[in-house]
């Protein structure tokens, strides 16, 4: 994308003015959507992402500057902004980069961008098709085929010269039911992966996704309403996880924990959690959605053990942050774009197996609340108080799974529910979703096996 030596000149024109690192960041994206309603494609787009971002330090001053011209001259000008912002200083690093052969370990076998828009279309169509018949309940369906094909490449002074290409491909559908009150309840369903299109042969099966939606459509259509008070309540796998990922993983970033932000500033060595709870950020797993080879600063992934049997045992840190903490990078530093300054986010994070089964978790329940799938919600990440709605609940009474409920939603503070989690099951699922926060929207992968909060105020009616 930029010639090493091109890459070395922007360097040293960045510390020019006595920084002690500086980064380049370059980007060439493309981003393709096509969107169906009712059976019909509503729109199709294309958008292309271009342009390069200069960062600089000085201890624990930071400045970035951004250029959509990747020219030498406007890679050198971008270069020069960001280190007179820094300061007037005098050079005091030299520049050699050397290639870093990073190992991809996630393949692509067919690239979506050389696929017509017809095959797209066709397998969009299919799901589509699979959730408006599913039941004469579905009033609307509508669906999204994304592929995104990211080339980036990263320079810097600690002797980075790195590039990558990263492809996601992902199918969302969403389903709309009349409820037996006149109203209406939606499902949905959103399969992605850091995968091509082969993603439809290997793991993803269209036509079930489309039905997976319109099943929970159906399911909450029939439901009536939760009640509310303080109970203990099961939370299913897969997406269940983004209670972990707000109420807890957003304060173990070092974007929070370096500034004492956190609610876990401090706690390293801590029990913070259920002593069954052991969690990970883990940006290795093979083609998964949060996956990358190396993070957006050129720091290679890897499995971090954010909580080993409820204690905390680690943050995730990115360079910059690293200094004020006094601790190594993760390789956790993520940006949405060149645009965008990145800091420490997630990659794909998740509470693993335990010993309990999932009969014995719902058994354990006298009279709670099973949340089957969770929805979105809100979270404050300096005190960690949450509240996420319940996308398909049922009431549980005496072991037994009972009655669907709609309107269920828990409220709670992310330091006191996960010391709450008493149970945790076998079954681990990661699911994919899109964070946002400082530093943009990005994919990451969310999960967990089903676990039991033994307490937790339920908001309903």
């Amino acid at each position: 994308m930029i010639e090493r030596e091109l890459c070395a000149k922007v360097l040293e024109a960045a510390v020019s003015t006595g920084a002690d690192y500086a980064e380049l960041f370059a980007e060439n994206s493309k981003n393709h959507t096509v969107n169906m309603v009712s059976g019909k494609v509503d729109a199709i787009n294309d958008a292309v992402v271009s342009g390069a971002a200069v960062r600089v330090y000085k201890g624990l001053s930071s400045v970035m500057a951004t250029t959509v011209d990747r020219s030498e001259e406007g890679l050198i000008r971008c270069a020069k902004k960001a280190a007179a912002a820094l300061g007037n200083g005098k050079a005091a690093l030299s520049v050699v980069l050397r290639d870093r052969m990073y190992a991809n370990i996630h393949p692509v076998l067919v690239v979506p961008s050389s696929v017509p828009n017809a095959e797209k279309v066709d397998i969009l169509r299919r799901a589509c098709e699979a959730a408006a018949g599913y039941d004469r309940r579905i009033r609307q369906v509508t669906g999204t085929f994304l592929d995104v094909d990211q080339n980036i490449l990263i320079a810097s002074t600690d002797g980075v010269y790195a590039s990558d290409r990263r492809v996601r491909t992902r199918l969302s559908v969403t389903a709309l039911a009349e409820a037996k009150d006149g109203g209406t309840q939606t499902g949905s369903c959103s399969p992605g992966r850091r995968m091509g299109m082969e993603l439809f042969e290997k793991e993803v099966d269209p036509e079930a996704t489309g039905r997976e939606a319109a099943r929970q459509a159906v399911v909450m259509a029939e439901a009536g309403y939760c009640p509310a008070g303080v109970m203990p309540v099961a939370i299913g796998n897969g997406f269940g996880g983004v209670i972990f990922h707000e109420a807890c993983g957003h304060s173990l970033e070092a974007s929070s924990v370096a500034f004492g932000l956190s609610q876990f500033t401090g706690k390293l060595g801590e029990k913070i959690a259920g002593e069954k709870v052991t969690a990970y950020d883990d940006g290795t797993i093979p083609n998964a959605w949060g996956s990358l080879n190396f993070d957006d600063e050129g720091t290679p992934t890897r499995r971090s053990m954010l909580i080993e049997k409820g204690v905390l045992k680690s943050y995730m840190i990115d360079k910059f942050n690293a200094r004020r903490m006094g601790l190594p990078p993760t390789g956790s530093s993520r940006r949405e774009s060149f645009d965008y300054t990145p800091t420490s986010r997630m990659t794909n994070t998740f509470i693993g197996e335990g010993p309990d089964e999932n009969e014995d978790i719902i058994a354990s329940i006298d009279e709670g609340l099973y949340a089957a799938a969770m929805g979105g919600g809100s979270v404050n990440p300096t005190t960690g108080e949450f509240n996420f709605a319940v996308r398909e609940g049922y009431l549980v009474r005496k072991g037994k799974i009972c009655e669907p409920v709609r309107g269920a939603s828990l409220v709670g503070k992310g330091s006191e529910v996960i010391m709450n989690i008493d149970m945790v099951g076998k079954d681990l699922l990661l699911a994919e979703g899109m964070c946002g926060a400082s530093s943009g929207s990005i994919p990451t992968c969310v999960g967990q096996p089903m676990i039991r909060v033994s307490s937790i105020t339920v908001g309903g009616r």
